[in-house]
């Protein structure tokens, strides 16, 4: 019997040093454990500013070169919403820094629809085909401002609902999705 009780009591002692060895001390209750901050990886269109706010990504112009710009905003705007804000232009002080836009003083008309992470620009006039350097950055403005969204992975444009050929930023025409990936060459730093 002092044999059986010993060959019980063993396994029993080394398991509990075991366990006790680990490092993990032994409590008996449950404590609250601290998990990692998830706003610490927001995505590129979210990240945080000191208010609270998020931060929006639109990409204008300097001299001839696309610029990344970055907005506070309150909430995640609607593609939509994100599109008109671009058309809007740069605020005064962002003109003071010397950037421009491509689509000011042009009556594009845009809407824009979200599917399957897919953004579908309708134009309402014909900017697309002409090759012209302008042209090109209005196309690259818009692409790589809503691509910019978690939401959206590329941007195709469409004219009274047919797709139709805008310029990548070597000036072929493609009706293909379009990411910020075609326009590359022409984004600059952001700093003025």
């Amino acid at each position: 019997m002092k044999r059986l009780l010993g060959l019980v009591l063993v396994p029993v002692a080394g398991l509990l040093l075991a366990v006790g060895g680990c490092g993990v001390p032994v409590q008996s209750e449950p404590h609250p454990v601290p998990l990692p901050d998830r706003t610490a990886h927001p995505s590129p269109n979210q990240t945080s500013s000191p208010a609270g706010a998020l931060t929006q990504l639109l990409y204008l112009i300097r001299d001839g070169r696309l610029v990344r710009v970055e907005r506070s905003v309150p909430t995640e705007p609607e593609a939509g919403a994100h599109l008109q804000t671009l058309l809007a232009g740069p605020t005064p002080a962002e003109q003071e820094q010397g950037l421009s836009s491509a689509l000011l003083g042009t009556d594009l008309g845009l809407t824009v629809r979200v599917a399957g992470g897919q953004a579908v620009v309708e134009l309402a006039t014909g900017l697309e085909g002409t090759g012209r350097t302008d042209d090109i950055l209005a196309f690259a403005q818009i692409v790589c401002t809503l691509t910019s969204r978690a939401d959206i992975t590329s941007v195709t444009f469409t004219r009274a609902g047919e797709q139709v050929e805008v310029p990548r930023a070597d000036s072929s025409l493609t009706r293909a999705p379009l990411t910020a990936a075609d326009y590359a060459s022409l984004i600059g730093r952001s700093g003025p």
